[in-house]
């Protein structure tokens, strides 16, 4: 195993708790908690292009979703909504807002008028388009200290808990 890095505070709660009730292994402490704190971090650091372009929490995500679904770029409200693994309402709220600026148009499904579907528009793909290059340098930066064989390895691990 090696050496914990001194301002690790995962290994620090882990080895007082070793301390404390030595009767209890809280190594899963050291992947999950550590994979809490990354998640957080990571959010933290990855949101500040979307919020300049004046995108809520999420919307970059239906942008997204739309985006990959391939032309013409159109998915129902609800298979958007678990493509995005968010509920209908949380949708409705965020297709709200990127329609006020321009970014999605929504319109009535032919098999079903209750139904809607969500179009990205013009504006909204190439807004996508630009802000997923600046995401993906972004995620890239993230991962730097890995290497490639590290990054491959870690998907993997990643995915057997997926």
């Amino acid at each position: 195993m090696r050496k914990e890095e001194p301002n690790d505070a995962v290994a620090g709660m882990v080895g007082q708790w070793r301390r404390e009730r030595p009767d209890l292994d809280a190594s899963p402490m050291l992947v999950v908690g550590r994979l809490f704190r990354l998640a957080e971090d990571f959010d933290r650091r990855l949101r500040p292009p979307f919020a300049a372009a004046g995108l809520g929490n999420g919307d970059f995500d239906v942008l997204a979703a739309l985006r990959r679904s391939g032309e013409p770029y159109t998915l129902s409200a609800g298979d958007l909504s678990r493509t995005v693994l968010v509920t209908t309402g949380a949708i409705t709220k965020r297709v709200d807002r990127l329609e006020a600026k321009g970014l999605v148009a929504r319109s009535v499904t032919d098999e079903d008028a209750r139904g809607r579907r969500i179009a990205l528009t013009p504006a909204g793909l190439a807004l996508t388009d630009e802000l997923m290059g600046v995401h993906l340098a972004n995620q890239a930066r993230l991962l730097e200290p890995l290497s490639a064989a590290e990054r491959e390895a870690l998907a993997a691990l990643l995915a057997k808990l997926s």
